[in-house]
């Protein structure tokens, strides 16, 4: 394969193009000025490996550029080359406006340069590139750009909604009161809009729709890659690790009748899947139309080549991938020790990243959680559906709960490892919010015009007595309790945790659980109506993890050489009857650490209680041991438990 570096360099006379395109005919280089007028074309040469190239002397930084390719026009057989189509180079960097969608994109013949965003030719910039800010356990707090800074009233108003805002230092402030350890920003690649949206006054808030894998929003980022350089080192500053979540899955050309923007129409078939024996007809394991052919060497290459760029560039520690399956996926279904995955993690530049898998897709064996080869971490839906369905009141879920408590070793020990990889969580972006999940038996999606057909059915959700907004003090009171103690069991688990913006504040998206497309004030977080005690909730929680050593430990619990204890409501250890009873209530875990503020050894207990009355917990008796809260040194041999509550005491 062809070593010729692709996209746009520049020398030192002016710069170097280059592009793949296996089954084109010929490609050409369009020159646009500022005003979007094309006022150069040329024609690229071909080398045996179907890279197309161009060198141009007096090109310039910011010069704006894009490509037209020529061939046959057959969909049925794959083939899209369309003149008339400008395309995006899947290597650009920086785009000079946002994609927006149109019907003349998707209709052949039908000029487009007028509508599609003109890649530039940048320099290329170097991060000061360290070691990860990320340590096992770790605390990562899931963002989406816009919308967490859109109406902090601290961050000017020019920098709300961009990557930028987040090193302002009323935001820096709140992360480090909270005691995020990383934080993960959602999509900030250029994406376009579903088509369906515009006619419903709509548009696409998560970015989970990519065009240019490479290029950074220019409304996210209008900085480009130095600010989002400039904004993780002021992260670093702080502590605070970075991770991007990419989509390596699917792009927002979308299926057959979907735009032409870039790799579509430089090569359909090396870029996406296909059918076997149907060339015209696309892979969808994604649900968005298309299925990126992550095994193909070129779509390979862009995947690292991009991975490689943001570390080198912005210094990123790491990355969540979207519907990661897929990366993973060949003609003969998932396989972790994939040529794809397998690259990623021995890159000489990635090898020390932090690597987090969505481990399922919609496609056949898309459901891979486990499987995905160490180190790389996963997204543990598991964990999150014990743990509401614990706190829901479901029938015979304390044994799975202190399965995910202690690690989620039937997910993660199966291929003989000894320490867990998954990423704990109760909420995401996509789903509930902590506090609808609490407040909405039933998801409430009608504002995404969908006639509520869309997002999740089963969300293992209760409202506590009413649905939605309610004037009842009790109700609130109680949901309030509800979010506490889910917040106190996420951040009791082994591995790491995440959180998704807001929630530690009790934020409502209205019972919408697919608010993709709410780019308004159900997504954008209102500061002014965040929960002050459930902040500092927690504040304390994440203060605890890092106070105990066994929150930075990733072995499962096993119970040998007393690690952990199980005890019920009575001090005694747990019994078989108490561990399968149906209505089980009341349980407490022991965990052997070390406390930071002492440097001795200790006991962490933690006692849950689901039920809707208090109880007097006693304490299991040990010879020198000595119980107590967290924030006092007074001796207590029992503890009157509130009921639906988490509580954490120390033995030493």
């Amino acid at each position: 394969m062809s070593q010729m570096k692709l996209g746009a360099t520049l020398t030192k006379t002016g710069a170097d193009f280059a592009v793949w395109s296996h089954h084109a005919e010929t490609v050409e280089l369009c020159l646009f000025d500022a005003g979007g007028q094309e006022y150069q074309r040329v024609a690229m040469a071909r080398d045996a490996d179907g890279v197309h190239s161009a060198s141009l002397a007096g090109i310039r930084q910011g010069t704006r550029y894009g490509y037209r390719t020529h061939g046959r026009y057959a969909p049925d057989e794959g083939l899209w080359f369309d003149p008339a189509k400008l395309l995006v180079d899947p290597y650009a960097r920086e785009l000079d406006r946002p994609f927006v969608h149109d019907q003349r994109l998707t209709l052949f013949g039908e000029e487009t340069a007028d509508l599609v965003p003109k890649a530039l030719v940048v320099s290329d910039i170097k991060a000061k590139v360290m070691m990860p800010f990320f340590q096992p356990g770790a605390f990562i707090y899931e963002v989406a750009v816009k919308p967490f800074t859109m109406l902090h009233p601290d961050v000017p108003e020019e920098k709300r909604g961009t990557v930028a805002a987040l090193a302002h230092p009323s935001v820096l402030t709140h992360l480090k009161t909270l005691g995020v350890d990383a934080i993960e920003l959602m999509p900030i690649t250029a994406w376009i809009d579903e088509r369906h949206l515009p006619p419903l006054g709509l548009s696409n808030s998560w970015g989970y729709n990519p065009i240019a894998l490479m290029a950074l929003d220019p409304l996210l980022v209008p900085g480009g890659v130095a600010e989002l350089r400039d904004t993780v080192a002021a992260l670093h500053a702080e502590g605070i690790g970075v991770i991007l979540d990419l989509v390596f899955n699917h792009s927002g050309e979308s299926d057959r009748h979907g735009t032409t923007l870039s790799m579509r129409g430089l090569d359909n078939l090396g870029y996406y899947r296909h059918v076997p024996g149907e060339r015209g007809n696309l892979v969808n394991d994604t649900g968005c139309g298309n299925t990126l052919a992550c095994d193909h060497p070129r779509m390979r290459q862009l995947i690292i080549d991009s991975l490689r760029h943001f570390v080198l560039a912005a210094g990123v520690d790491g990355f969540r991938f979207d519907l990661a399956p897929i990366l993973g996926r060949t003609q003969d279904g998932f396989d972790p020790a994939s040529e794809t995955l397998a690259a990623i993690l021995k890159d000489e530049v990635l090898e020390d990243r932090i690597m987090i898998a969505e481990p399922w897709d919609i496609g056949p064996g898309g459901y891979q959680l486990g499987n995905f080869p160490a180190p790389f971490l996963e997204w543990n839906d598991r964990a999150r559906d014990t743990i509401r369905r614990f706190w829901r009141g479901d029938s015979h879920m304390t044994g799975a709960l202190a399965t995910a408590l202690a690690g989620s070793s039937d997910m993660f020990a199966r291929h003989g490892l000894r320490s867990t990889r998954t990423v704990n969580f109760v909420a995401a972006h996509d789903g509930f919010t902590l506090m609808d999940l609490v407040s909405y038996s039933h998801k409430h999606n009608e504002r995404n015009g969908e006639d509520n057909r869309d997002g999740h059915n089963e969300n293992y959700s209760w409202n506590n007595g009413a649905e939605g907004e309610t004037a009842d003090k009790a109700i609130k009171r109680q949901r309030i309790a509800d979010v506490s103690a889910l917040l106190s069991t996420l951040f009791a688990t082994r591995g790491a945790i995440m959180l998704t913006a807001g929630d530690e504040g009790g934020r409502s998206q209205q019972g919408n659980n697919n608010a993709y497309c709410q780019d308004n004030e159900i997504t954008w977080l209102d500061w002014s109506r965040m929960n002050a005690d459930l902040v500092q909730l927690t504040s304390d929680l994440a203060a605890m993890r890092k106070r105990f050593s066994v929150f930075s430990e990733t072995g499962f619990f096993t119970g040998d050489d007393g690690d952990v204890e199980w005890v019920s409501g009575s001090g005694d250890p747990m019994t078989v009857p108490e561990w399968e009873a149906p209505d089980g209530r009341l349980f407490a875990m022991i965990l052997k650490t070390k406390d930071g503020e002492t440097g001795r050894p200790a006991r962490l207990a933690i006692l849950f209680n689901r039920g809707r009355e208090a109880h007097e917990f006693t304490l299991p008796l040990r010879a020198g041991i000595k119980w107590h809260r967290l924030s006092s040194d007074r001796a207590i041999k029992s503890l009157s438990l509130k009921p639906r509550s988490v509580a954490f005491l120390v033995g030493s």
